[in-house]
Formats: structure tokens, sequence, C-alpha cells
């Protein structure tokens, strides 16, 4: 994932995606929910089982102490703050549902108990700079991505042991299991690719290439079907064409490329509802564009809604189907000074205190 999330913040719609961002469809924003708290986020997680939605937040400058290094935990059916647990942050969040354990890719990474909501350790990562996260049920491991080691670290959810790390061969974000023991991780280069993980001999065994698309960071998996989508930011070749983000999608099987979708914003993050056929990716630029599989050949774009500016990251919550996602508001921004010209010297809109805002979307 991008390691700010103000680089969303002062993005607007270009034409193109302008163009798309029509709100007919089924979906529509259920809840928004002003929770508050101040400081910077990542990836959101939705524990089904234990119907809790996870938000690690890193601290603003000068913010006080309550606000700083913390997960913040909300009930997911009413999105009202649960508990928060301090010195627990980092970018992501996953629940081993059978032992109740949950990890934060954080650095130390970190391992608490969702019951008592308590710390049980830390983990050291080494070399590695926490980033990515994902548990897979298929045994009961715990994924770590890392950006500048180009791997992961591989976790047993038990007890917490580091049981190695797995050489992914390029820049890891989002990752999917098929609950048979293979592991897909999409690669942010360009041009991007899926990396495939054999998970019981820790081995990346092939990696699928996107061509001429890349930065991407979301990917979902249809297990049934055997399809991925992966949610790319560019694709052409920029800056010669526009980066039109685009959803490749592809055989998990072969990595055969079955189509390329157009979405209405860069995202950091996609999920596949098996109940309803449909992929969601979230757009920073406050959009959702849900794609819909008529078919394991047959794919269209259903509808893409107007979310929230800088609500790039997102998950399912398996149980109800409702999508999560969230962001904050932000005042003006600075005026470039005068000896800076045009486009040099402009800072991030602030954010404006207390705004901080989780989004359920459904039917």
């Amino acid at each position: 994932m991008r390691r700010s999330c103000s680089v969303f913040a002062v993005a607007v719609l270009t034409l193109a995606a302008a163009a798309l961002a029509q709100q007919g469809g089924p979906y529509k924003v259920l809840k928004s929910a002003k929770v508050g708290g101040e400081g910077s986020w990542d990836y959101i997680y939705a524990d089904s089982a234990g119907r809790r939605l996870y938000i690690p937040r890193r601290g603003a400058p000068n913010a006080p102490a309550a606000d700083q290094t913390r997960l913040s935990v909300y009930n997911l059916d009413t999105l009202e703050l649960v508990k928060e647990i301090p010195g627990v942050g980092g970018q992501g969040t996953v629940v081993d549902p059978k032992t109740g354990h949950g990890f934060t890719s954080s650095n130390p990474i970190s391992m608490f108990d969702t019951k008592t909501m308590m710390l049980i350790k830390t983990i050291d990562p080494g070399k590695a700079r926490p980033d990515g996260i994902y548990f897979d049920p298929f045994n009961e491991r715990v994924y770590v991505f890392s950006h500048p080691t180009k791997d992961a670290t591989v976790i047993d959810a038990k007890d917490g042991d580091v049981l190695g790390t797995i050489d992914l061969g390029g820049t890891p974000e989002e990752a999917v299991g098929d609950g048979k023991g293979m592991l897909y991780v999409v690669m942010q280069d360009m041009p991007g690719s899926v990396a495939v993980v054999d998970v019981k001999t820790m081995k990346t065994v092939t990696h699928y290439p996107f061509g001429d698309k890349g930065r991407c960071n979301g990917l979902a998996l249809d297990a049934k079907n055997k399809v991925l989508f992966a949610a790319c930011a560019v694709s052409g070749n920029p800056p010669a064409q526009p980066p039109q983000p685009m959803m490749v999608i592809l055989s998990a099987a072969d990595g055969k490329i079955l189509t390329s979708l157009p979405l209405a914003g860069s995202s950091d993050g996609a999920v596949f509802n098996p109940k309803t056929m449909e992929a969601f990716s979230t757009g920073g630029n406050g959009t959702l564009t849900i794609v819909k599989e008529k078919s394991p050949t047959d794919f269209e774009v259903e509808q893409n809604l107007n979310t929230m500016n800088g609500a790039r990251t997102i998950t399912l919550d398996s149980k109800t189907g409702h999508i999560f996602t969230m962001s904050q508001e932000r005042g003006p921004a600075p005026a470039a000074g005068p000896a800076e010209g045009r486009g040099r010297g402009r800072g991030f809109a602030p954010p404006v205190p207390g705004s901080f805002t989780i989004l359920m979307i459904g039917k």
C-alpha cells in the first residue's frame, strides 16, 4: 500500500473518471459513521465471524498520546468503537477465527488476543518493512509482505512463530488464497504481474504478467471459477497515454488474461463476493467500481458508485455482503508561494479534525 493517505486526499477526478462515475446501479452508501480520531491509516479488515472491524491508525504529528499509534476496533454491524489497543498499529490487520489471534503488519509485528484485546507478543520482521498482510485458513498461516525486501514473512497463527520467508520476485501488495494451497500476490511494479505461491513448499512457482498494465494494488479471486481480478492504476505507456486505471481479469490456472475493464479511479484494494459474483475496487478519488462476473469468461462494469474522496482501501463482510471503506475530510490546500510557480510548493490539504469516517456500502 502507499505509505501516506494524503496522496489520495488531494486527488481530483480526471475527465475519464468523471465520465465513468455514475450512481445508477444496485449499490449505495448505507451508512456513514463519523468516528473521529486523528492520524493516517492504510488497510481496513472485516472479521465476519467475530463481528469486528479493524483499522490500524498512525498518530498525527503533535497529536495527543491517545491519538498516537493504535488499533481501532469497531462493531461491524453498528460501526461503534469497541476499543482501541494502544501501541498496536502498522498498516493492516488479520484475524485467525479459530485461535482468536490477530496480527498487525507493523514493525515489530504485533500479535494480539481478539477476546481480551490485549497484546500477546511482538515479532521481529528482520530486514523486512511490513506492509500488506494476509491470513490463509488453509494452513493457519499469516503472510506479511515487504516492499524493499520483495518477500513475505510467514508466521504460524497458532503461536506466532516465524516459519521463514518467501521470495516473491517483485514488490508485493494484496494477496488472496484459493483455500487449496495456492497463494496469489499482486505485484506493484511496472509492468505488473501476479506471483503464484505454493504455500506447502513456501516457494513462488511462477508469475502471470500483465503486459502494459502496472502499479497494481488490489487483488481478488473467484476461487470456484479460478478467476483473478487485479486492480491496476496504469495502463498503456504514460506519459504518452493517459494512465487509465484498469481491472485486469485473468485465469488463476494459467495466467491467461480474459479481459481488462476500466476503473473509475486508482485502487488500493479489491474484493470478490462469491454470493453475488461481483468484484469490487475502491478508488482514492472517491469511487467504487463494481464488476459483474456474468460467466467465467464474460464480465462487465455494473456500477461506479461515488463514495468519499480518499477512500481507497476496502474490505468485505462475507456474512452480510457489505463493503467497507474509510477516509477523512480535508480543508483547502495551501496556496503556492509567489516564487514557487505553478505546480510547485503546494502542500497537501490539512485534515479536518474529527472527520475520520467509515462507509458501509450495500444494496
